[in-house]
């Protein structure tokens, strides 16, 4: 499951994605735009760009904007980068792997085999869809969601 701090990781980065310019964001315009606590915000942008993906100005025209082009930031690494290991056991972590405590044979685990193919289904996407490419999606569901009729139930 993703955690709310990850969620609104992934919401303050599109709402950078979207402006799109190199002008820095202020933290409380976008805590505005993304609907996030100011204050929790502030500890998200500080793990994101310690991470490498944000970059930060300071003084009066200052604030945060994208450290890499929206179509080099993958869904991935923004969770990564304030969640840490998205794998749901540790011996399935591609960054921070360890085998289980009460594990004898990995390669025998019901729990490791049950979640294996569903895990590496979901890393697969998360991995290769960026910042960009969200944004597409959301603009193609907005039409989506216009074109339909309004049903009365």
């Amino acid at each position: 499951m993703l955690t709310r701090k990850a969620k609104y990781a992934l919401k303050a980065m599109l709402v950078l994605a979207r402006k799109g310019t190199d002008d820095p964001v202020f933290i409380s315009e976008l805590a505005k735009a993304s609907g996030v606590p100011k204050k929790f915000l502030e500890l998200i942008l500080l793990e994101l760009r310690n991470a490498g993906l944000l970059e930060s100005k300071r003084g009066k025209a200052g604030g945060y904007l994208l450290g890499l082009p929206a179509q080099d930031i993958m869904v991935g690494q923004v969770i990564r980068a304030v969640d840490g290991p998205m794998a749901p056991v540790p011996c399935l972590s591609k960054t921070a792997y360890r085998r289980c405590d009460d594990c004898e044979h990995e390669g025998e685990c019901g729990v490791r085999l049950a979640l294996r193919e569903a895990y590496q289904a979901s890393l697969a996407i998360l991995e290769r869809t960026s910042l960009e490419d969200t944004l597409e999606m959301m603009a193609e569901s907005h039409d989506t969601v216009a074109a339909m009729p309004m049903y009365n139930i």
